[in-house]
């Protein structure tokens, strides 16, 4: 079964289409950068532009940079704030004609590492931390995920969150070495091990490419892999749940 699988974040919109029982892309991922603002009719505008590019006429797996309830978003951490209380769902399907299925980018992520990457047959507390513009997370217990888990928004010292101190983002903004931002990182790691007492952490998003280079800095006592669909695990992981 083919679903299209697309991935809004907070640079750009990824989509491709996904083989939903192997979890690979059957065609070429295609990418549209975010509208500047993220407001909601720009980024309903780029996905219709996706839908046209592949000319699909399926059902349609999204992920978004929030947490969401039943396709409304309820939160606007890294997109524009009239987002929050958005049915989200309605206004991706009044747009293109098509039946979306929306849910929260890490969660999405999570899915495609639980179902066909690092974490397929774990059991026990499995925490996926999703790292670029912000810090996404997704929480599984013995294969089912518990959605919404957004770790990245606590609040940490004096930077407004988690993931203003220490995501990808953070790390460029403050043109960071990737031994001082491992450094941070890892104090992001702890406080996670701290609240969910993890059986393994999976690493997803753009800078779980560059592991190598910052995996010596990480000291917690639980194991650490890289998700194996990099930067594809919120397509492929938004197909899934789309099913």
């Amino acid at each position: 079964m083919e679903i299209l699988g697309i991935d809004v974040g907070g640079t750009g919109i990824k989509g491709a289409i996904v083989n939903i029982e192997t979890g690979i892309l059957i065609s070429e991922k295609h990418r549209i950068p975010t509208p500047k603002g993220a407001m909601p009719s720009d980024v309903a505008d780029e996905i219709a532009n996706m839908i046209e590019h592949f000319n699909w006429k399926g059902k349609v797996g999204c992920g978004f940079p929030a947490i969401v309830s039943h396709g409304k978003v309820m939160s606007a951490s890294n997109i524009h704030q009239s987002w929050k209380g958005l049915q989200a769902d309605n206004l991706f399907s009044q747009r293109t004609g098509l039946d979306f299925k929306i849910v929260n980018d890490a969660d999405a992520a999570g899915l495609a590492a639980m179902t066909f990457g690092a974490g397929k047959g774990q059991k026990g507390t499995v925490v996926m931390i999703t790292i670029g513009t912000g810090l996404g997370s997704g929480l599984f217990h013995d294969g089912v995920l518990i959605p919404n888990i957004e770790l990245g928004t606590i609040p940490y010292k004096n930077y407004k969150y988690y993931e203003t101190y220490t995501s990808d983002a953070a790390r460029k903004r403050e043109e960071l070495s990737y031994k001082k931002w491992g450094k941070r990182f890892n104090k992001f790691l702890k406080f996670v091990v701290l609240v969910t007492s993890p059986d393994l952490i999976i690493l997803g998003g753009g800078a779980s490419k560059k592991i190598n280079k910052f995996k010596d800095q990480l000291t917690v006592n639980v194991r650490v892999l890289p998700s194996e669909f990099e930067n594809e695990a919120g397509i492929v992981g938004a197909a899934l749940n789309a099913l």
